[in-house]
């Protein structure tokens, strides 16, 4: 990337949009990246570093804290992305590569680590599967478990090379990371373990993950192991006796071991570990809401407050009495309506990068100087979007049919009474474990900006309600989830917020698998659907997908899609395409690895079989699971766009404004 690029962009972040306001929003405001994601400020604070997204690829820019001057932009050949990345001393950064692989989709790392001054000299690639105190094993992965940000730049990391196809050895290592080199510390007590330090950095604790039960369907169970002085392992928990799923959070520097606990049942605990014992003190249990993160103290150690999101987020104390709590609370104050954490903080956390965010703004950066009590304003990541004509997010929450409290999001178009108004059903993927929630999300205001009501719900299985919740959603993706979407449909018409006859639904992944199944089982509720690189074809899944890949994906898809091929056959939509009797559009990406755009196809096909041919179908190619270019993404939403004006009456792409309420 040029640097003259990231001075504009940055310069554009830097300051307020004072272009007179136009008649509409274009769609591309709406679609094109942020100026910036990860931010972290150097171990002295004469840098912040950040990741720049440019679609495909993200690259990595250092910047001097003093003016936003760009020292050095960081890009990796081959379209590789910069992933994880670290101030490893207080000239010199540390980072991987990543691949992206669609919207919808977590990148897959690469193996690979680099190290760069701020200034973009000494690069180096730390060929760290070869420099070890033995040779390792290929496809070793490493990840940093802790940063001192000592000037001699060694760190502790997680190496983890494959035991067999269904497990990973995991090893601390120290390792140099000017010459790549590393010496093994511990090693964990079986396979597929992450691992936990104690308050003196000496690997104390390991948590192993299984994905099988005892009749060998896939299921999470966990064991919380705690490693003796002598380097000898003790099992402290498994989750399959105790019925409790123990994991650790991290350690304070006082020593307190901080930990979560499942029964499985309701949303999970936070609390301590005694250390001699191994008990579980639970310090905040929400009766609805698992912890969604947490408020650390400046220097990472501390856990000053928990999060919660059933609906917006809810900041609940529990360290009253460190000295950042008070600023922490101070600067909560100062931004009314908005979430704020600590980003990242110098190594004598004199300064504090603050992040600020809520349902109309996208993100700002502030600087908290702590001598002075002052937060100096630094960048916004959309500066383009003008909150003032963003739509609000309402939380809602509604019981179904059988009797579950379900929770989700409306956004409302601004400018509107939010009565009577066109609406599109915009479901998450997943099913299981992703979920909606209530900070800014640009393609829900792109659709009410065209004046659209859009309903987000959490259905069961969906994440950040306990297990319980989650595992709900097995088996349940034709029924039960449908169930959840059509009820709160219902429900918005009902409450009057949604006119009945203009609703159209929505969805990316698993959503776009809704937007399909809603239709086919509620057959007068829905007036236009539009699937978006979805999975409509559970044998398409079954044979062709990336999750079929591992013996731990298919046993994933055989407890979420159906043992036998007559239980997977009455859950695919293709085989319901005779139902769907309104208007669909289809869209994927020609390169999709998680929903192979063999689904659109059958998907197509059987629609077309059906006597209701797609009004267009936009297989696109160089795209994944969810589209990247900028290019690419305008084409798809103004098309979406134009698809929902025609059924239902929102603005087309063209232009902006809210629909009038009624017809």
């Amino acid at each position: 990337m040029h640097r003259t690029f990231i001075a504009l962009a940055l310069a554009c972040a830097a300051q307020a949009v004072t272009a007179a306001e136009p008649a509409d929003i274009p769609v591309m405001d709406f679609v094109r990246n942020p100026t910036y994601s990860g931010v972290k400020i150097s171990p002295n604070g004469e840098y912040l570093a950040m990741t720049v997204d440019r679609g495909e690829q993200d690259v990595l820019a250092v910047l001097r804290t003093r003016d936003l001057s760009v020292v050095h932009v960081n890009t990796l050949p081959n379209e590789k992305s910069v992933g994880a990345f670290q101030w490893v001393s207080p000239e010199r950064l540390m980072f991987n590569s990543i691949r992206k692989f669609g919207r919808f989709a977590q990148p897959f790392g690469t193996g690979e680590w680099y190290s760069v001054s701020a200034d973009g000299s000494s690069p180096r690639v730390l060929e760290l599967a070869k420099k070890g105190a033995t040779d390792v094993p290929t496809y070793s992965r490493f990840s940093v478990l802790d940063n001192p940000q000592n000037d001699d730049g060694t760190i502790l990391m997680t190496m983890s090379y494959p035991r067999s196809s269904e497990g990973a050895n995991t090893e601390v290592v120290e390792v140099n990371t000017l010459s790549g080199r590393w010496k093994s510390i511990a090693r964990a007590p079986r396979a597929n373990c992450g691992m936990a330090l104690d308050e003196k950095k000496i690997p104390r604790y390991a948590v192993c993950y299984d994905s099988e039960d005892a009749e060998g369907n896939y299921d999470s169970h966990n064991e919380l192991y705690r490693r003796g002085d002598d380097g000898k392992w003790t099992l402290v928990n498994s989750s399959k006796s105790s019925g409790k799923m123990l994991s650790i959070v991290g350690t304070s520097g006082d020593g307190r071991i901080y930990a979560t606990q499942s029964d499985g049942k309701a949303p999970e605990a936070f609390g301590l570990i005694d250390a001699a014992t191994g008990e579980f003190r639970s310090l905040f249990q929400d009766p609805v809401s698992e912890p969604s993160s947490y408020i650390a103290s400046a220097d990472r150690d501390t856990v000053l407050a928990i999060v919660t999101e059933a609906g917006k987020p809810k900041i609940t104390i529990i360290d009253e009495e460190h000295p950042d709590t008070a600023i922490y609370a101070s600067l909560a104050e100062a931004f009314p309506d908005r979430f704020v954490d600590f980003s990242s903080a110098t190594r004598d956390g004199k300064q504090i990068v603050v992040s600020v965010s809520g349902d109309r703004t996208p993100g700002e950066l502030y600087l908290y100087d702590r001598a002075t009590g002052k937060a100096r304003f630094l960048m916004q990541g959309r500066a383009w979007i003008d909150a003032k004509r963003m739509a609000s997010v309402k939380p809602i929450s509604l019981t179904t049919r059988d009797g579950l409290k379900i929770y989700g999001y409306l956004t409302v178009p601004n400018g509107s009474d939010g009565k009577n108004l066109p609406m599109i059903v915009n479901v998450h993927g997943g099913p299981m474990g992703p979920r909606d929630d209530w900070g800014f999300n640009w393609e829900t205001q792109l659709l009410a900006s065209r004046g659209y009501l859009v309903l987000q719900i959490n259905y069961r299985g969906s994440g950040g309600f306990g297990k319980a919740f989650q595992d709900m959603a097995y088996g349940a993706w034709a029924t039960g989830i449908m169930n959840d979407i059509i009820d709160a449909t219902k429900w918005t018409i009902a409450q009057g917020y949604a006119d009945k006859d203009r609703v159209c639904i929505y969805g990316g992944s698993f959503g776009g698998y809704a937007s399909m199944m809603a239709p086919a089982r509620e057959q007068n509720l829905f007036k236009c659907a539009f699937g978006y690189v979805g999975a409509y074809d559970a044998e398409v899944q079954m044979t062709k997908s990336d999750t079929s890949n591992a013996e731990s994906g298919r046993r994933y898809l055989l407890r979420a899609l159906g043992k036998t091929k007559p239980e997977r056959d009455a859950m695919s939509p293709v085989n319901h395409a005779d139902k769907i009797k309104i208007p669909v559009y289809l869209a994927a990406g020609a390169r999709d690895p998680r929903c192979p755009p063999e689904n659109t196809e059958a998907m197509e096909k059987a629609l077309i079989a059906a006597g209701n041919k797609p009004e267009g179908v936009m297989i696109t190619s160089g795209e994944m699971h969810g589209f990247y270019k900028d290019e690419n993404k305008l084409k798809l939403y103004t098309e979406m766009l134009n698809f929902f004006a025609r059924h239902i009456g929102g603005k087309p792409a063209g232009s902006g404004g809210a629909a009038k309420a009624g017809r």
